[in-house]
């Protein structure tokens, strides 16, 4: 899978796509990630990529010039199945959606930044809009990494156990069961006797209404949906 990045401020991105699981996915050439500068498609020599906004107000917007190259461009040399922008007011991300966009082939992520971008390039280029949470940050390259980190760790071959992804929280619309590790008992406090009795069946069963009871505990809305 190949991700286009489009940012204004690329040096963001470096760390969240050179370590662990994401590297790694890079490594065995199962994902393609490319950062793009957006200010090297700037207006003028001052790399101007945004201007205040018409009708006044506060902040700036990022202007349509420079994203329509670079888009572009990328288009000229593969056909793209979604350009995601990622803004606050967009669809909240979920493991869902992360699972929809895992299938596709290549993806253009779009950083907003400023007061955000021209509304035509929402209306002329963008296919989906999202948000990883009700709250604004500086620009959407924190965003952006969320979003490809939540792709990339199921496309398969990612993890060395792919079962693993499948068995994470909101997979099967329910938080994931407590789990636990050695030592069997540490300072009195003990790990449950199901989970060291060796009964496939029965620990899943378990896991189950564990995971049931936390989801009512803690998320109640996943259950009415």
């Amino acid at each position: 899978m190949r991700f286009d990045i489009i940012s204004c401020q690329p040096d963001l991105l470096e760390s969240p796509f050179s370590h662990s699981i994401v590297k790694r996915a890079q490594q065995k050439g199962l994902v393609d990630i490319h950062i793009h500068d957006l200010r090297k498609y700037a207006i003028n020599k001052h790399g101007q990529i945004d201007d205040y906004a018409f009708g006044g107000g506060a902040g700036m917007v990022m202007m349509i010039e420079p994203i329509d190259k670079l888009i572009s461009e990328l288009r000229a040399q593969r056909e793209y199945d979604a350009i995601i922008y990622m803004t606050p007011d967009g669809q909240t991300l979920n493991q869902q959606i992360a699972n929809q966009f895992s299938l596709l082939q290549n993806v253009i992520i779009l950083c907003g930044h400023y007061k955000g971008v021209d509304e035509r390039v929402r209306q002329h280029f963008v296919t989906h809009e999202i948000s990883i949470g009700d709250y604004v940050l500086s620009g959407g390259e924190l965003g952006a990494a969320v979003l490809a980190d939540a792709i990339i760790r199921i496309i398969p071959g990612v993890l060395n156990d792919e079962s693993s992804a499948l068995t994470d929280s909101f997979q099967d619309g329910l938080l994931a069961p407590p789990v636990y590790t050695r030592p069997a008992e540490y300072k009195g406090m003990q790990v449950p006797d199901i989970l060291l009795s060796g009964d496939g069946p029965k620990i899943e069963q378990w896991r189950f209404e564990q995971a049931v009871e936390r989801t009512r505990q803690r998320r109640p809305d996943l259950l009415d949906e």
